[in-house]
């Protein structure tokens, strides 16, 4: 008799997906994890009724929180990456041939061990690159204690809920910018703003009052069912979101970054968004400078605005 793993996360629908094998559970009064293979989806796992990952598509996520922050700038160096432990974020990173230190902070090395076990094809070789400087530690004490400046930040963090909900905060946030180099980039992820538009409003609100430049983004991701998903971009630099996909398209070769999902029009086009999702963002971008008092700065808008 088969097994059908249950997605639980919104309240009012289900989604399932069957379990051809369970390789690893975990049932605790913390968390209820479980790695399964399915057919379609391939390695699945999933945390506390929510899907998190699959092989099948995992690099849509991944691209997109790496290559567009990355492609945007000349020539980055060093990159923070905070959560995130299967390695995959790490994995495009680390194509970019011009970074000299990638580094991960994950709060829990059994994250870590487990992509290793169960999923090593997302982390390839990314843990065994010398240019990868890996810190078991809590994001959030970390970004507000380090000395260390990048280039970009990327915060690859679950739903703000639960211990993750601290990696989506205004002050950690502000924590986030202290620890850029001038005109450096800060990433993170919104859910899905078509069900919860809340998730994308607050942090938009709260880029907005920090940074001259606030940018989300979306990208289809098909195991995160509910609509498109939106990642989110901060920034004090202007020049790094008016790349054309000429110029786009010359530094992907020079550096040789193979994509499957992120192309220079892609880049572009992912920030052009639905009305229902430009409402939020326009609201929350007011609201944010307003927390400020500037009126400096913009929401990144479509293609010939």
């Amino acid at each position: 008799m088969s097994r059908w793993v249950e997605e639980t996360f919104h309240p009012h629908w289900r989604v399932r997906l069957e379990a051809d094998e369970v390789l690893h559970e975990v049932k605790t009064e913390h968390q209820d994890l479980v790695i399964f293979k399915n057919q379609t989806w391939g390695t699945v796992l999933m945390l506390d009724g929510v899907c998190q990952l699959t092989t099948k598509d995992e690099f849509i996520y991944h691209e997109m929180m790496a290559h567009v922050p990355l492609m945007a700038i000349d020539k980055p160096k060093r990159v923070l990456v905070v959560g995130g432990g299967d390695g995959g974020v790490l994995r495009e990173v680390l194509k970019h041939p011009s970074i000299e230190k990638a580094m991960l902070c994950e709060i829990d090395r059994t994250v870590i061990d487990t992509a290793l076990k169960y999923y090593p094809e997302i982390p390839g070789d990314s843990f065994d690159d010398e240019r990868t400087v890996v810190v078991i530690a809590d994001g959030l004490k970390f970004v507000a204690e380090t000395d260390e400046r990048f280039d970009a930040i990327i915060v690859d963090s679950s739903e703000p809920i639960g211990p993750s909900a601290v990696l989506h905060t205004r002050e950690f946030f502000a924590d986030c910018k202290h620890a850029l180099t001038d005109g450096g980039i800060l990433i993170t992820q919104n859910g899905l703003p078509f069900l919860f538009p809340e998730h994308l409003g607050d942090t938009t609100r709260a880029f907005a009052s920090l940074f001259d430049n606030v940018a989300p983004y979306f990208c289809t991701q098909p195991c995160y069912f509910g609509g498109p998903f939106a990642l989110n971009w901060a920034s004090d630099d202007d020049e790094h979101l008016e790349l054309s996909e000429k110029k786009l398209a010359k530094r992907q070769i020079r550096r040789g970054v193979e994509t499957r999902y992120w192309t220079p029009g892609v880049h572009n086009a992912s920030f052009a968004l639905p009305g229902y999702a430009e409402t939020v963002v326009a609201k929350a971008v007011g609201e944010g400078r307003a927390q400020n008092g500037s009126k400096k700065g913009r929401a990144k808008k479509g293609k010939g605005d």
